[in-house]
């Protein structure tokens, strides 16, 4: 089925370089060749569900191993 996942990572920085659990999370989804989106505010990211569930545990344990204090986390079903 085809998913589509939005994530935040937290503590939100203002100004200057974006935190490395952002960063670090973002490069997990680019490195499973996933479509995705980075904002300022989260990372959306599509696929199929064979793919993207496993990479959204990697993105879990990477944000949190950087610095994050918090994941939020939707997933959306979008096929059909």
């Amino acid at each position: 089925m085809r998913l589509v996942a939005e994530f935040t990572t937290e503590p939100f920085v203002g100004e200057g370089d974006t935190p490395a659990h952002a960063t670090e999370a973002l490069h997990v989804v680019e490195e499973a060749g996933l479509r995705c989106d980075f904002g300022p505010l989260g990372t959306s990211i599509t696929g199929e569900d064979d793919a993207l569930l496993p990479v959204l545990e990697r993105v879990l344990a990477t944000a949190l191993t950087h610095g994050a204090t918090r994941v939020s986390l939707q997933v959306e079903r979008v096929d059909g």
